[in-house]
């Protein structure tokens, strides 16, 4: 009972994160190198404690695909293109040093005044719940649709990804060795353990991606090159529907089978199904990556850190469904193991079909929103 008690609770902790206060985005345009870029860095940097929901978009003004956006928000806040660093945020705009918005006529400042007036900009906007400076120009350009075509493709790549082969193979043998061990009561428990550590396991490795996607910047070579990949896995998938087992397969290594099977069929407790199921998540990468690599570029692109991190969460709750379902069939008793296996093994080519069409979709839909301009 302690232990089902404190999983939920581990569950209900992660998937409170997506819970937590609205963030308030600050969008900033700056020039490497640039001195004044950098004292408005570290300032924002040293106030970030006293605003835990401020969130902070940067854009480099080099960056081609910048140019577009900063024109647009220009025009929305009825700003001049000056000098960087340019910020947006709430109902104001800073360019340079000079603050366009809620001032009869825009205003000059410099050192410390102007970090006071940028401070007392955040402090408003922050009380106000502004919306993202984005949403000023969203839904009549590119990021607009952008952000539109999304969800839908989050939903997709999920769906690629949770018909999985190799880890409906790893929860059906331990599904069937407590059976064996005669531990069915145990069934439902070690199952959920199981899934909740492949999603909380997955959900960190992708957050730990996408925040260093996001840090590092998103370029369009990048973009086309994960768009590629995503391509390539598509079409080595669906050559496993017509040639299943031929050159190479998209499934965990046959030198690492005898391993994981070992290891599986030794656990009869929750806890054990937990560490199988982290140890699980470091396989998946071979049969998954695909899919959550393209998403997580896109979302990086697409999104602010919060707004990605919920479309996360959900992305990982259309991963572990699947496995919902043969937990809960095999517990009360619909269906066996065995049958579970042999449904899983009758169907391998067109569980790989299936996967693989969605991934090809995705990376070429990626590859024409990208030469489109939409991301």
């Amino acid at each position: 009972m302690r232990r089902a008690l404190g999983l939920t609770v581990a569950i209900a902790a992660v998937l409170g994160i997506a819970c937590a206060a609205s963030a308030t985005e600050l969008v900033i345009f700056y020039e490497d190198g640039c001195p004044h870029c950098t004292r408005i860095e570290s300032f924002l940097e040293s106030i970030a404690p006293k605003y835990p929901t401020l969130e902070v978009t940067r854009y480099e003004i080099h960056d081609p695909e910048a140019h577009d956006l900063l024109s647009q928000l220009l025009a929305a806040y009825g700003a001049e293109l000056g000098p960087v660093p340019i910020m947006f945020i709430g109902d104001a705009a800073m360019v340079g040093g000079t603050f366009y918005g809620p001032y009869p006529k825009p205003r000059q400042l410099t050192g410390r005044a102007e970090e006071m007036e940028l401070e007392r900009v955040i402090q408003r906007a922050i009380a106000n719940d502004a919306p993202s400076p984005l949403s000023r120009i969203a839904g009549t350009t590119a990021s607009g649709l952008a952000k539109n075509l999304t969800i839908p493709a989050v939903v997709l790549a999920a769906a690629a990804d949770s018909v999985n082969p190799c880890t409906f193979a790893v929860l059906v043998l331990l599904l069937g060795t407590l059976l064996v061990a005669g531990k069915r009561g145990k069934v439902l428990q070690a199952g959920l353990a199981f899934i909740a550590a492949i999603y909380i396991s997955y959900f960190l490795m992708g957050i730990g991606i996408f925040s260093a996607i996001q840090a590092a910047g998103v370029q369009r070579p990048f973009i086309i090159a994960v768009s590629g990949l995503a391509i390539l896995l598509g079409l080595w998938n669906m050559k496993d529907y017509f040639a299943y087992g031929k050159w190479f397969t998209i499934e965990v290594p046959h030198r690492w089978r005898p391993l994981v099977k070992r290891i599986t069929s030794s656990v009869v407790s929750a806890p054990g199904a937990f560490a199988v199921g982290v140890l699980d998540s470091l396989f998946l990468l071979p049969c998954s990556s695909g899919p959550y690599i393209a998403i997580l570029a896109l979302l990086s692109k697409t999104t602010t850190r919060s707004q990605g991190i919920g479309l996360l969460l959900f992305y990982n709750l259309i991963f572990i469904l699947p496995l919902l379902i043969i937990t809960g069939a095999v517990h009360f008793g619909y269906t066996t193991t065995a049958r579970a296996e042999r449904w899983r093994s009758e169907r391998l080519g067109k569980l790989h079909l299936v996967s693989g069409a969605i991934m090809f979709l995705l990376g070429v839909g990626m590859i024409i929103a990208t030469q489109l301009g939409i991301i």
